[in-house]
């Protein structure tokens, strides 16, 4: 017995120019609607801003997409609150000096329970044996004249309040989310006497708009309806504080058995962490990520773990590791798949400094990879060629997501200094903040290392306070580079991260450009250039060259 439910919803523009109202039902498989429960939201764009719409569709997009990605141990609100934060910086950073803002109401529903998420002045109901009964707060001024003027709102500050409310479902009980373009105009009084007469789902979602702006309503008017007709399983809440309690498996042996995954062998250790080769009942080989016993003392050490796999499930991709579903584990661990290749920190100790075509493909690469993950608001804090695998595809994936940070998400212990010390930029040093320009100090580390075999400011060690003064041109210890690969790479390692690149895009389209510049200016030989004039010369020299042997001949 799962929990069953029916949804309809409805929008309209009405007066206005454009909706910027935005709807999301997410009713995933069975599985994921067990752990992570049913998605429904409502969000309405701020109108005064530089683009409501956009603001509430890409709320609701990043809200549904990164849910069923966070870890199954999170609880619902604790999972809600960091991407609602995430999102609300996402919207201040992309502004470009003008508010980017939207209201936001959302629900989640799972097994017998559901919890509210609420921003703004959308309203949730429900509606149940006649009553309607509103669950939400508007948080506008309550000023003469100030109750349409929000007081929050995604976006608005930068510190977000998200009001959060857990409650109990109820077989055959309706749950309403309104814009106020409905809920404003036509008062609880005639909501009700529209869901006592529309006993139809839809029908009576249509008929809320419509009536609104039948009413006078001037703003857009949107309806979101669930209908619970079954309740889920009375021990959901048991079956979620046993996943919240997974065990760490503890050592693993070749030929064990774990969730039904074999073991093989054991491939590295750490204080962090254990991997393992496993393989599935056909055969294939899967790289299995846990926890060491000792980090079993450690609280955050589990919830560590998860986030490392969701953040892998957010930058899916041919840059990056695929990730198994591994629906049926009871235990803190996860699966990627394993390539066959080494690493380039493995290729360099065989081969040495790179040569240019094999760097210059490798360096695109990664700034790709790069790339994807700064879009997704993710930073790796640790690319180095020890995390870089090279497959015998010729695809480059960038691995170990163990320090991987997200804004709004991720939080470090004070004074904290993740990565491997030679990688890591000048100001991180200082205690700034994690930054974008960050790991492309460390991607720009990277190739010069695979290119020189040195460091720009020497090797750095650890608990070394070290100085960024000299920086060595690669120039240097690569005598062939041309001198736009040369000034490429210390703008990369600029010690001042305002001297460097902006973004990986740049950096990459600076790359190609200079690369294709060097191709075409490079001189083209005389013979190519000027065939007459070398014949010609030849000729002369093959003349006099003649003449010397005649003259030396008569001579003797």
């Amino acid at each position: 017995m799962s929990l069953q439910l029916r949804f309809a919803q409805a929008s309209a523009t009405g007066p206005r120019s454009e909706n910027q109202d935005a709807l999301r039902l997410v009713t995933p498989a069975p599985e994921l609607a067990a752990s992570k429960g049913y998605l429904v939201a409502l969000a309405d764009g701020v109108s005064q801003c530089a683009d409501g719409g956009l603001a509430a569709r890409a709320s609701l997009q990043a809200l549904a997409l990164d849910y069923y990605a966070t870890p199954a141990t999170w609880p619902v609100a604790q999972a809600l609150d960091r991407l609602l934060l995430a999102q609300n910086r996402w919207l201040r950073a992309q502004g470009s000096g003008q508010p980017l803002l939207t209201t936001l109401t959302a629900l989640v529903l799972r097994g017998r329970r559901f919890t509210l998420a609420h921003v703004g002045d959308c309203r949730a109901y429900r509606w149940d044996q006649g009553r309607l009964l509103c669950l939400s707060e508007d948080h506008v001024w309550d000023q003469p004249g100030m109750q349409h003027v929000l007081k929050r709102a995604l976006g608005l500050d930068q510190h977000l309040l998200v009001d959060y409310l857990d409650g109990e479902l109820v077989a055959g009980e309706t749950l309403l989310l309104l814009s106020d373009g409905v809920w404003a105009c036509l008062g609880e009084q005639a909501i009700a006497a529209i869901l006592k007469d529309q006993p139809d789902l839809q029908n009576a979602a249509d008929i809320l708009v419509a009536s609104a702006h039948h009413a006078g309503s001037q703003d857009n008017a949107s309806a979101v309806l669930v209908q619970v007709e079954q309740l889920g399983p009375s021990n959901f809440s048991d079956t979620l504080a046993q996943l919240q309690q997974w065990p760490v498996p503890g050592p693993l042996r070749p030929g064990q058995a774990i969730d039904g995954w074999q073991v093989d062998a054991q491939l590295a250790r750490s204080r962090q962490s254990l991997l393992y080769r496993v393989h599935d009942s056909q055969g294939q080989a899967w790289l299995l990520k846990t926890l060491p016993g000792v980090a079993e003392a450690d609280p955050g050490a589990a919830q560590r773990l998860l986030q490392e796999e969701w953040f892998l499930r957010r930058v899916a991709g041919r840059h990056f590791p695929e990730v198994h579903a591994a629906n049926h584990r009871q235990h803190v661990y996860y699966l990627m798949r394993e390539y066959p290749g080494q690493t380039l920190s493995a290729l360099y100790n065989v081969q040495g400094p790179l040569p240019l075509a094999q760097w210059l493909e490798i360096a695109r690469q990664l700034l790709q990879a790069v790339g994807v993950l700064h879009r997704r608001n993710l930073l790796h804090r640790d690319i180095k060629p020890e995390n870089l695998h090279l497959g015998t595809d010729g695809q480059l994936r960038l691995l170990d997501f163990g320090l991987a940070y997200c804004p709004g998400l991720s939080e470090d212990a004070p004074h904290d200094l993740p990565g491997t010390p030679s990688f890591i930029a000048p100001e991180a040093f200082d205690g700034q903040p994690p930054q974008a320009r960050q790991d492309l100090y460390a991607t720009g580390v990277t190739l010069y290392y695979l290119l020189t075999g040195h460091y720009p400011y020497g090797e750095i060690e650890a608990f070394q306070r070290p100085r960024f003064t000299h920086l060595v041109s690669p120039g240097r210890y690569r005598p062939d580079l041309p001198e736009w690969l040369q000034r490429n790479l210390e703008q990369a390692v600029a010690a001042d991260p305002r001297q460097r690149f902006e973004t990986a895009e740049q950096w990459l389209l600076l790359l190609e450009r200079g690369d294709r510049q060097e191709l075409s200016e490079r001189p083209r030989p005389l013979l190519e250039r000027e065939p007459l004039k070398v014949w010609q010369t030849l000729a002369v020299l093959s003349l006099l060259f003649n003449l010397i042997l005649l003259f030396s001949l008569f001579k003797g």
